[in-house]
């Protein structure tokens, strides 16, 4: 935990929530079956991710995998109880370490979505670049005003420092996804090629971002991808097309809501909760119960 202001004020907002007793009503809430809980992580240390599925369990739930879901979204798999899947967000180099080994060692099922670009070049993700640009001079714009700016624009930024500045490896490599993805308890999806905001980008590109990844994850891993998680949450129907005209079957958002029996049917807009890796624990508690969103 970073000791900054605003994370010991969260601190103690988060301690009185749990106080309050809201988290107790949200774990009733999951073992009568009236929702499940859907988390999502990018690139945790060990101790995060560990004690994240030892508060779980502590707390009785069973972890499921996004097939699992996808069949109990389907009406395939009765609405269980007590239930939370686990998702893992780029293919960060340190996943395989930090999540992966704890996977296997609770037997936890997690699926990480993949980007492949950051993968087969080993360099580092877009933003890193925009934000070591950003902070030397190179470039004006920071990388959430470059989110939210069409596609072409982000681009010419990030060639511009690219052009300029190397960033060392910071995702999985091809030989570390094919080992990892031989686990029983992984699962890889797609998270496109190169990470853009969708729904910044023209048709054609969107096309190309989630067919070709899909291509290219399965011939590196010798297995199906029917999931797919949206870069930075951003989709509109067009996306949902997209994603069904290539033989996914299941899509993650970012949407900070509860799985229930209501949304079951909006597979391709699956909420999440997400646990980060700057804030206490105790915060995290309040994020991936839901709690934290709906403290007003």
């Amino acid at each position: 935990m970073e000791f900054t202001i605003r994370n010991i004020g969260a601190y103690f907002v988060s301690y009185l929530l749990i106080l309050s007793g809201k988290v107790r009503k949200i774990n009733n809430k999951a073992s009568n079956s009236e929702i499940i809980l859907s988390v999502y992580f990018h690139n945790p240390t060990r101790k995060l991710f560990e004690s994240t599925v030892k508060w779980f369990i502590k707390n009785k739930y069973k972890f499921i995998s996004v097939e699992d879901l996808n069949e109990i979204l389907k009406s395939e798999i009765e609405f269980p109880k007590s239930t939370v899947v686990f998702t893992v967000d780029d293919g960060w180099k340190d996943n395989k370490i930090n999540i992966v080994s704890i996977a296997n060692k609770y037997k936890v099922p997690v699926t990480i979505f993949a980007t492949t670009d950051p993968i087969e070049k080993e360099e580092g993700f877009w933003w890193s670049y925009i934000s070591k640009g950003k902070s030397i001079g190179l470039i004006k714009k920071t990388v959430n005003e470059l989110k939210i700016v069409p596609n072409s624009f982000r681009i010419k930024n990030l060639l511009q420092v690219k052009s300029t500045i190397k960033i060392d490896r910071e995702a999985l490599t091809i030989e570390e996804l094919k080992e990892i993805s031989s686990h029983n308890n992984i699962i890889i999806g797609s998270h496109t090629i190169s990470h853009p905001i969708l729904t910044k980008c023209s048709t054609r590109l969107v096309e190309y971002e989630l067919k070709e990844s899909k291509n290219i994850l399965e011939k590196w891993i010798n297995k199906p991808i029917k999931s797919f998680a949206y870069p930075n949450g951003e989709f509109k129907e067009r996306e949902i097309e997209i994603l069904k005209r290539n033989g996914y079957e299941i899509a993650f958002s970012t949407k900070q809501k509860y799985l229930t029996t209501d949304n079951r049917n909006q597979r391709f807009s699956i909420p999440r909760f997400d646990v980060l890796e700057n804030v206490s624990f105790t915060e995290n508690i309040c994020r991936m119960t839901g709690v934290w969103f709906y403290r007003k």
